[in-house]
């Protein structure tokens, strides 16, 4: 059965905290990024959910403590957020979940916010996949042309956050390097179409095939021989 517990690891922009699921057993780990609320409790259970899976799986505290339930909060919250530093931490985490819990491979994952975070760690080095919500950098954020690893970007058609067209471009000149990258909008759907605790905004069936499209990418990925 998957247990859960805080944990401090290190980063290059010093001490940071996150929530770690670990399973029964497993070998591969996976990044849970939040969103734009902060590491509420819809995100640990999206860490349990991998954990169920056999995955380790940490999501890093990337505001430190704070968390909200009001969208204007948590605008201010991420207005606020330093990306150079939550780019660190996720890195820390990443070696955290290999150096400390002895992942073999690790993916990141993320939502909103946490989706572009995802875009910008599969820049850094210690990646093996990865998976984005209804998110993708602003132009410029990140060396974008320096990912390798394979990616999956999700959406609703109604997103209204985040350039879809932006990350379809993205996708297409992966591919033309020959990386793996795809984008998979769904008709129906808006922006946290996954959140299961927003009756306004999820879409079980959006959500449930964005589900099984993740656990395969990061089966395939991340456990392949």
């Amino acid at each position: 059965m998957p247990t859960t517990t805080s944990v401090t690891f290190l980063s290059a922009a010093g001490s940071a905290t996150g929530h770690l699921a670990r399973p029964g057993k497993g070998g591969s780990g996976i990044i849970v990024l939040q969103e734009w609320w902060g590491l509420v409790p819809h995100i640990k259970d999206v860490a349990g959910r991998f954990a169920a899976q056999g995955y380790l799986a940490i999501a890093p505290d990337l505001y430190h403590g704070k968390s909200t339930v009001e969208a204007a909060e948590a605008e201010h919250l991420m207005k606020g957020l330093d990306w150079t530093r939550a780019a660190q931490e996720i890195a820390g985490a990443v070696r955290y979940l290999r150096e400390t819990e002895g992942a073999t491979r690790v993916g990141v994952v993320g939502f909103c916010m946490g989706g572009a975070l995802t875009i910008i760690a599969a820049t850094q080095p210690g990646t093996d996949a990865y998976v984005a919500f209804y998110g993708f950098p602003p132009a410029g954020a990140a060396p974008l042309d320096k990912i390798t690893a394979p990616g999956l970007l999700f959406f609703g058609q109604e997103e209204p956050f985040f350039s879809v067209p932006e990350a379809k471009a993205f996708a297409e000149s992966q591919r033309k390097r020959g990386r793996e990258a795809e984008v998979i909008v769904y008709p129906g759907a808006g922006h946290a179409f996954f959140n299961n605790e927003r009756p306004d905004a999820y879409r079980r069936d959006a959500a449930n095939d964005a589900w099984r499209r993740t656990l395969d990418h990061f089966g395939r990925h991340l456990r392949a021989d």
